[in-house]
């Protein structure tokens, strides 16, 4: 199980996610979210990265110039990005040599369907917000690789990888012992609880 640990911002939590074994850690980048973090700040926190460990900078409705720069100021090697972004902003981020995630919402997966090449995260429909949704929201899930998020925590991370069957998992709010501040404890927890 590919497990991701989204909007880390301080360096005991990036050494908590990596030392618990998670496949990718997620730095923040889209303007308004609590857990937003600066280029050179994230940029010091993928320098305690090892090798083997995805580096992902998560993006939400922003040009892809200005995706493309923060990406290498911050020296991530994939970019998440939510929203309607069209094929040319992940034919151009893969052009730069980085990696792509498209996060979408279960419901417009459900209802638009998606034929594209690139990765995908199904989120719930307000990412972020801790809110899980119900496997019927799903009905036909992905056949490539996809991320389950949206209201994972280490309590119910188990239950709803059977429910949903996903390829991997990411959390970030169900991490956090507030809005925007992550426990390295909850994270091995949850690292733990998605591979039992």
């Amino acid at each position: 199980m590919f497990v991701k640990v989204c909007g880390l911002r301080t360096p005991d939590t990036v050494d908590a996610a990596v030392e618990a074994g998670a496949d990718a850690v997620g730095f923040v980048f889209a303007p308004g979210s609590v857990r937003l973090i600066a280029p050179a700040a994230a940029a010091a926190l993928v320098a305690r990265v090892p090798d083997g460990v995805e580096t992902v900078g998560v993006f939400r409705g922003q040009p892809i110039d200005e995706v493309l720069r923060l990406a290498r100021a911050a020296g991530v090697g994939t970019i998440q990005l939510h929203g309607d972004e069209p094929a040319e902003h992940f034919a151009r981020a893969a052009a730069a040599g980085l990696r792509t995630i498209r996060a979408i919402s279960a419901a417009r997966y459900t209802a638009s369907g998606h034929a594209g090449d690139e990765r995908l995260l199904i989120d719930a429909t307000v990412p972020g917000s801790g809110a899980t949704f119900d496997p019927a929201e799903l009905p036909v899930p992905p056949t490539v690789d996809w991320l389950l998020a949206g209201g994972l925590r280490p309590d119910n991370v188990a239950a709803l990888i059977a429910a949903f069957g996903p390829s991997g998992v990411d959390v970030s709010s169900g991490v956090e012992s507030s809005p925007g501040v992550k426990d390295p404890a909850l994270i091995r927890s949850f690292v733990a609880a998605a591979r039992p």
